[in-house]
């Protein structure tokens, strides 16, 4: 008489329906502590950076919606922190989305000025009629790392010769000349300035945009998910993303300093 086969699938179905239903739960909160991110990271910029009333000066807070004003308060802050980066002895960046300009300042006078080919900006900054970002970007930001494809400060290591007779010139060529040039500085506030090269001048520039956006990308999941995992909400990191023509993201990369000052006018 044979016996009878009661051998279980390796997984069952009720395993797989209970670990479908954790997933499926897993990614609900993870889009839900998502989506919170920004709204708490916006509460806290609104809190440092938005209008105290005097008790004894009340001014109408209607006129903060009054699109005419926020226009010259956008361009006054433009014009404040350029100003407070002209009175420091070191050479500075000026982004002008508006007009698709960045600019390399040193005590008021542009050193090199490149043209923004494409501009991708988070919706926090692209709001045109918020006196809270107005605010924010009246003053410099500073510049606390950075990420990059090429490196800050090229070197050399030669060895010496013992006299000059040994002594043979030679030219160590920049790689920069011909590697794909972009970078990730990260700002105050959580704030990134992103700039890729614009031309895909050699084959393989394609694919190492490609590979660097894909690791910029990987490494916010990572740090999201860090956060997830411990029940907190994920960091939300304001981004401006500009692409610019490869000699000029090389020259302003390296032409600013290690803890340089940004001025942005969105």
């Amino acid at each position: 008489m044979e016996e009878e086969n009661t051998t279980e699938p390796f997984i069952s179905k009720r395993t797989i329906i209970i670990l479908l239903s954790v997933f499926l739960a897993f990614l609900l909160y993870y889009g839900i502590m998502s989506v919170v991110g920004p709204a708490r990271k916006y509460n806290a910029l609104a809190e440092e950076f938005s209008y105290k009333q005097d008790e004894k000066n009340k001014i109408d807070e209607r006129i903060f919606s009054d699109s005419a004003y926020l226009k010259l308060l956008k361009e006054k802050a433009w014009y404040q922190s350029r100003v407070t980066m002209a009175g420091t002895d070191s050479i500075y960046l000026s982004v002008n989305l508006k007009d698709s300009l960045v600019n390399l300042e040193i005590s008021g006078v542009t050193v090199h000025k490149a043209d923004i080919k494409r501009i991708n900006i988070s919706k926090i900054l692209r709001d045109e009629n918020n006196y809270i970002i107005s605010t924010m970007l009246s003053r410099p930001l500073t510049i606390i790392s950075d990420f990059s494809s090429i490196e800050k400060e090229p070197l050399m290591i030669k060895m010496a010769p013992k006299d000059t007779s040994e002594y043979v010139p030679d030219i160590m060529p920049d790689t920069a000349d011909y590697d794909a040039v972009n970078f990730i500085m990260e700002l105050d506030y959580g704030i990134r300035l992103i700039v890729y090269q614009y031309e895909k001048l050699n084959p393989g520039d394609r694919i190492h945009l490609f590979f660097f956006d894909l690791g910029y990308r990987f490494r916010n999941l990572l740090a999201s998910l860090r956060s997830v995992f411990t029940f907190k909400i994920p960091e939300y990191h304001p981004f401006i993303k500009i692409r610019l023509p490869r000699d000029d993201a090389k020259i302003i990369y390296r032409a600013l300093p290690v803890n340089g000052q940004i001025g942005v006018y969105s």
